[in-house]
């Protein structure tokens, strides 16, 4: 283990400095949700692709249904229905005066039509109420006739999705450095594009360690607790974006460590491990990862070393394996390996992904406390706590202890007290950074 204290930011940029985005590769929609895009998408045809229906109803011209009102319906000749995905009127005839089309929400407009009137403000054709209008239009069949009263008149254009409107060919639909979501998926689908050239989701594997860990649901004996750090460590890393997998707890044996860490590297675009990275006697993790590391590449292994911050002082950083694959060994405390998966795993997660922004997001807030907060010197401590947008400000939740996982659970921001700092009173300005 290195005797140089590192800083939070030391540390951070040293990991930062060796993460490589990922390499870009072509993926179809399905499988590109949560990876970011490595190239602008421009549209090539217009959405919608032809002026369409926003509502059931008549496809009419506007001088036709001018001072049309209850009293006074205007009558005209239905000549025939337009469904969506259909072409429009049979024999692409126009719509000439005193005349309407059928038409369906989404259903393209006819060539003389200027408006659609909806179905509400018609008998529905049938000469039934309101009650019948709906059914009537959908189940009339195809080319019918007949007439329809209208009660109300319409301006051009009215209830008409036009050509274009959303975007037109040419447009940038999305830029390099998007990430691909639902909304975003959809835009693609409409476009047309079926593949996205993007940086695939990182792989992270989790493997806790220690003896002493028992599975959740299995029976706990004489100092035995849960393995909670692996779950939530997990669940973090799929939150910030990764493809996560979860070793189960391994126990305070070197050989088995390396063996499994080994194992998993054929699924790892970066490994996380919780626990034994301290100076005990059983601190597997730095005894099985001290020594390795290719001494034909500088730089390779596993680096211990010690950190200015509170909770959170030993931390692991390095490669490990034939693809040199990032290694970052968290202290085996709860709240101790949470925070340090925000402050570290998570920006590389981001980093591999390619986004430029890989830090959670921080703003200034004021203290509100019954209390001062104390904060060893030298240190950056990093406290829970509930943020309030509104009041603009921030609460502490619970004490400072590493095991309060509970405190936790209940908290949304991380207060953090510089390493200058041994005390903030209650309406300090303080910095906080946003968990969720």
């Amino acid at each position: 283990m290195s005797s140089t204290i590192w800083s939070v930011d030391e540390h951070l940029d040293d990991i930062l400095g060796a993460v490589r985005p990922l390499e870009p590769i072509e993926l179809q929609l399905h499988d590109a949700q949560g990876c970011v895009l490595v190239e602008d998408v421009m549209v090539e045809i217009a959405l919608p692709p032809f002026d369409n229906s926003s509502m059931d109803g008549y496809a009419v011209r506007v001088a036709d249904v001018e001072g049309a009102d209850e009293e006074f319906p205007v009558v005209l000749t239905v000549v025939g229905d337009i469904a969506a995905g259909s072409d429009g009127l049979a024999g692409d005839r126009s719509l000439g005066p005193g005349e309407a089309a059928r038409i369906m929400t989404g259903a393209p407009l006819p060539a003389g039509a200027e408006a659609v009137v909806p179905v509400e403000w018609t008998d529905g054709g049938t000469g039934g109420g309101p009650a019948d209008t709906m059914r009537s239009l959908r189940e009339a069949p195809e080319g019918a006739g007949g007439e329809v009263r209208v009660h109300r008149p319409v301006e051009a254009r009215a209830h008409v999705r036009a050509r274009g409107s959303d975007v037109k060919p040419g447009d940038l639909a999305l830029s390099a450095g998007s990430v691909i979501g639902p909304p975003q998926i959809g835009l693609l689908a409409a476009i047309g594009r079926s593949t996205v050239k993007v940086r695939p989701r990182p792989r992270v594997v989790v493997i806790s360690t220690g003896s002493e860990l028992v599975q959740p649901g299995e029976e706990l004996t004489g100092g035995r607790i849960y393995d909670s750090n692996s779950f939530a460590l997990t669940a973090a890393a799929k939150d910030a974006g990764a493809i996560a997998y979860r070793v189960g707890a391994v126990t305070d044996d070197a050989d088995t460590l390396r063996a499994t860490i080994e194992d998993q590297l054929i699924r790892a675009d970066i490994v996380v491990t919780t626990g034994g990275v301290s100076v005990g006697a059983y601190d597997v993790v730095k005894e099985a990862l001290s020594s390795v590391g290719d001494e034909d590449e500088p730089g390779s292994g596993i680096d211990f070393r010690k950190l200015a911050m509170q909770p959170g002082k030993p931390q692991g950083f390095g490669s490990i394996g034939p693809d040199h694959t990032p290694l970052l060994a968290l202290p085996g405390n709860p709240v101790s390996s949470y925070i340090s998966f925000e402050l570290f795993v998570r920006p590389a997660i981001r980093a591999l992904m390619g986004l430029k922004e890989v830090n959670r997001p921080t703003v200034r807030a004021t203290l509100e406390a019954d209390k001062a907060l104390s904060s060893p010197s030298g240190r950056r401590q990093f406290l829970r706590g509930t943020y309030d947008a509104e009041a603009g400000t921030v609460t502490p939740v619970g004490g400072s202890g590493s095991h309060l996982i509970a405190a936790l659970a209940h908290s949304d921001a991380l207060i953090v007290l510089p390493e200058d700092v041994t005390s903030a009173e209650p309406g300090t300005d303080t910095e906080v950074i946003l968990l969720r």
